[in-house]
Order: structure tokens, then sequence, then C-alpha cells
């Protein structure tokens, strides 16, 4: 019987080897986590992959819009989906960000660019439900433990700064909870924050620390839905536990963090934070934070690692440069301390245009290891509602990726990034553009969308091995004949080189790697040896990433 084992286990060793050197990129085991080098996908929860179908028309949203401004079918499912495929593992990718997937309004809006439904998930009508567009609650539960047992973190969107706007199936807010003007002019700190972002989008009046009651919609929706019992006890449980006044922000807050409680999500990502008083974040950080050792507490078994809770805000514009000081003209806020573990960088795609690889990798490293240490920015080079990528035409696609991968912070990349989604979309009006469905057919059958996907798996891959890649110490080797540089965390070290000449190329090691050492160029999937302090790389490639074997 043992034998007859063996043999059974030794052909299905076999099996998996054949099947695995069919890969033509080399995956190693993932050594540490931290979200100052993590590798973060962003994605249109609607515009990803399509997982169900039957779910794909709900509450009569039915009304021509303008051209991508309806929903497309993608949703919780369809991510789930290419997770098991191990798609975002091929990727490097150990973080997932999707637009926020609450309920929607039912109705839709013209905002000057064609009529409008809320795909993109920023036009909530109820906090504390899933949008049936994207799935439900259990498919949200297994999304998260299929990503965490794929070593993947999730990020969820979170939105406390405004309703969804004013339709003919969705009523305005009552006035203790919203203001519906004046809109923001965005000159000084009060006049981007006590105001409404654009015309028919109700403020929330987060500044209120007023009692007030729920919304009368908000009472017959769940009365109706036969839930309104349970949430109001849940409200009544929530107050009583933190004290805090019945205020709108409250609210919202205890609904956001019921989907750590109850789904185990792993971080968020704040929208509008500029638009909303410094101190309503550091409350939500308590309240995040709460949650989610209340999770770890009860759900033992599926804890991921002992991170924090991950909170990364969109303060529209900041930039690296900042440091923690962002300016409103007549008010400089910090956003960091007490609230965010990170701010998203708008700076770095400018940065990769205007300077020089070196200098970019230098300056930033200089801000991470001094002014932000203990904090992150979120780099990225594509999102969707930025009307100027760093290269909206896509003819720049090895560029974006090698410059994305190898910056120090932490990495976004946006959903077709890595297959060059077409950004310029004919028929389109406004950030429609940016949003088109993921280009899936290009993937699966397109050999120059391969080759490019190629090279993002490769430089994801080995981003997520080594944390030392973006958020360890630079240090430039050489920049002669191309570039040549080093960074360690740590026990992790490797050594990268960009712009090199192709064919054979000798590189520098010593101040890294012992005499005698083997090492792996990651990139060609070769193994060299140090001899003298060098190593000789052959490779068809301009690009170098060495680690030790």
């Amino acid at each position: 019987m043992k034998n007859i084992i063996f043999i059974i286990s030794l052909m299905v060793l076999i099996s998996c080897q054949e099947k695995s050197s069919t890969k033509t990129i080399v995956k190693m085991e993932t050594k540490e986590f931290v979200w100052e080098a993590a590798n973060i996908y962003f994605l249109l929860t609607d515009r990803f992959n399509n997982g169900d179908t039957t779910n794909d028309v709900n509450f009569g949203r039915t009304k021509e819009t303008g051209k991508l401004r309806g929903f497309e079918g993608g949703d919780l499912k369809g991510i789930t989906q290419k997770i098991k495929e191990g798609y975002f593992t091929d990727l490097g990718i150990n973080a997932i960000w999707m637009t926020p997937i609450v309920e929607q309004i039912h109705g839709s809006t013209d905002e000057g660019t064609g009529n409008s439904y809320g795909f993109h998930g920023y036009w909530t009508k109820d906090w504390t439900k899933i949008d049936p567009n994207f799935g439900t609650k259990e498919d949200l539960k297994e999304l998260v433990a299929v990503a965490h047992k794929n070593g993947i973190r999730i990020l969820l969107d979170a939105v406390i700064n405004h309703t969804g706007p004013v339709t003919d199936k969705d009523p305005v807010w009552p006035s203790d909870w919203v203001r519906t003007g004046p809109q923001c002019a965005y000159n000084n700190y009060e006049n981007t924050i006590t105001c409404t972002l654009v015309k028919n989008l109700p403020d929330i009046k987060t500044e209120s620390n007023e009692n007030v009651a729920l919304p009368p919609q908000l009472i017959e929706k769940w009365k109706a839905e036969g839930r309104y019992e349970q949430e109001f006890k849940e409200l009544d449980d929530f107050f009583a536990r933190t004290g805090h006044p019945r205020a709108p922000r409250f609210y919202i807050m205890k609904w956001l963090t019921d989907y750590i409680t109850e789904f185990g999500i792993d971080g968020y990502r704040v929208d509008t934070v500029k638009h909303t008083e410094e101190f309503v974040w550091q409350e939500f950080k308590q309240e995040c934070d709460f949650a989610f050792a209340e999770y770890k507490k009860n759900n033992a078994e599926k804890v991921v690692d002992n991170d924090d809770f991950y909170l990364v805000g969109e303060v529209y514009n900041y930039a690296i440069s900042h440091g923690k000081a962002f300016d409103f003209g007549n008010k400089t806020v910090n956003y960091f301390d007490k609230a965010f573990n990170s701010l998203i960088n708008f700076e770095i795609k400018w940065n990769a245009k205007q300077m020089a690889e070196e200098a970019v990798f230098e300056k930033y490293d200089s801000i991470l290891q001094n002014d932000l240490k203990g904090y992150g920015v979120l780099n990225y080079m594509t999102s969707h509602d930025d009307g100027q990528p760093f290269d909206k035409e896509r003819k720049m696609p090895f560029k974006t990726a090698t410059m994305l991968f190898l910056t120090p912070g932490t990495a976004q990349v946006y959903y077709g990034d890595e297959s060059a989604r077409p950004l310029i979309i004919e028929g389109t009006v406004g950030d429609a553009t940016l949003r088109s469905f993921m280009n899936w057919d290009a993937i699966n059958t397109d050999v120059e969308t391969q080759k490019i996907m190629k090279h993002w798996q490769k430089l994801g891959q080995f981003r997520v091995n080594h944390t030392a890649v973006g958020a360890g110490k630079h240090q430039l080797i050489s920049d002669e004949n191309g570039l040549v540089f080093s960074r360690i965390r740590n026990a992790d070290k490797i050594v990268a080189g960009i712009n090199l000449s192709k064919g054979k190329k000798e590189i520098d090691v010593a101040s890294v790697f012992e005499n005698g050492a083997v090492l792996n160029d990651f990139y060609s999937n070769q193994e060299v040896n140090v001899v003298d302090g060098k190593v000789t790389v052959n490779s068809e490639f301009d690009i170098v990433l060495l680690e030790l074997k």
C-alpha cells in the first residue's frame, strides 16, 4: 500500500513539475509583506470581468446613457474568477482595490456628459447593502476568502463625503444630513470642505455633532427589505459602545466598518479626503482599527498576518514633494499622523516624464526614508479620474511598468495598464474614456499585448518577492552605459539595471553581493556567478533584475 501511495505521489509531483515548466515566468515565494512596498491593483468593479450575467440589470436601470456611462456587467464573481485563474498572482499583485460596491442610486442623471448611472460606485444610496449589479454578501465573502488564500489583501473604497445625486428615483437626504450648496470653489480650506463637489451631489454635514434621525427613505427601504429592526439595533449598539453623537458621519462610519467585521477586508482607500475635516479621518481610523481587531479576535483562523488595518487617502493633487503638509492656500493639513498610512501620489507621472530615472529614484528614496519614514505614498501612472495619465496614447507601456514598479513606494496598477488597454475611446466625454471594459480579447490573442504583459509580470513578481524594491534603501551603483542600482531592506537585497545594452553586459555587484555568490537574473531567468565583484549577463533584454539564488 505504501508503495502505491509513493508511486501516485511521484506521478503527481512529475505532473506538477511538467505543468510548472510550461510557465515562462519563474515565481518565488513571497518572504515578507509590507504595505509600503505592496503591488496594488485598482479596478472598476463594473468594468473588469463579468462573472455573473444574471445580475447585469437591476432597479430598471435601462435608460440609454452616454458612451461608457452605464453599467457594463463587471462584478465580484468576475474578480474572484480571475484570482482563481492566477491572473493577479502572475502579475505579482498582493492587494486589490476595487471601486465602491455599496448600493448605488437607482435612477440616472446627466452631468453634462450624457445620461449616467452609478456604475463607478461613488453615488451611494445605501451604505449597508451591496449593489446587486456587483453581487451579494456571499460573493464578497468568497472573494475575500479566495484572495486571502492566494496571499492577496482586499481594499474597499470608502465614501463619507457625499451621497449620490438626486434623481426621480432617489430623493435628497434630510437637510440635517446634507447640504445642497454652495458648490465648492476650491481656493481655500473652507470652500473646499463645506460645499458640494459638483452640482447635484449633496454634501454630508461631516462637521456636525448634532443628533439626527435616520433618513425616512432609508427607513422605508429597510422595512420593505425586512431588516429595519436589525439595522436599528446595530446602530443602538454602536452608539452605546462608542458614545459618539448620532451625527451623520458616525452613522456612515458604522456602516463602513461593518465590512471589516463581517468580511475581513484589509483596508480602505478613502475618497475625497480633502473635502472633509481632518478630524473625521482620525475618528474613522479609530473605528477601523477597533473593527479590525474585533474581526481578528472572532476569526483567528482567517487572519492573514499581524498587519494593522490599512488606510490610503485620496487627497486630490497631493504630491510626495509636499511631505506631510498639504497646502490649501490659507491652511496646511497633515493627513498622515493619527489617520492615513499613505496618500495617493499625484506627482509620480510628472516626475517620470520630466526627470531622469535615477533622479526620480533618489528623490523618492530620500523623502520616504526621512520626512515620510513610517508612512508611504501610493504611486500610479493611470487612474479612473485623471485625464492626464503618464501615457494616454499607450506608446510607452514598457517604461510605464519599469518606472511604476522600480520607483520606491507602493505601486498602483490601474486595470489594463499591464495590457495597454486603450485610454482614448471615440465617442466618450470626460473621464469615461479612461473606463472602458478590460481588454481580455487582446490579452488572449494579440502577440504584442502578450509581450507587454510579460514585462509587467516579470517586474511585478520581482517586486512582490522583494520588499527591498519598494521599501528598501536605494543606492546608485553606476549610471554609465545604463543605470545600475541596489535596494536593501534588512536581509533582503537586490541589484537592478535598466537601459542597459542588449546582449552581453557586465554588472558591478560588489557593494551588495560577495564573490562566489550565485545570483539569478529574474528577468532573463538565468544563473550567474559573482567573480571579482561582477556578474556577466548575456540576454536579449536591456534590463537585469538580480537576486540571490
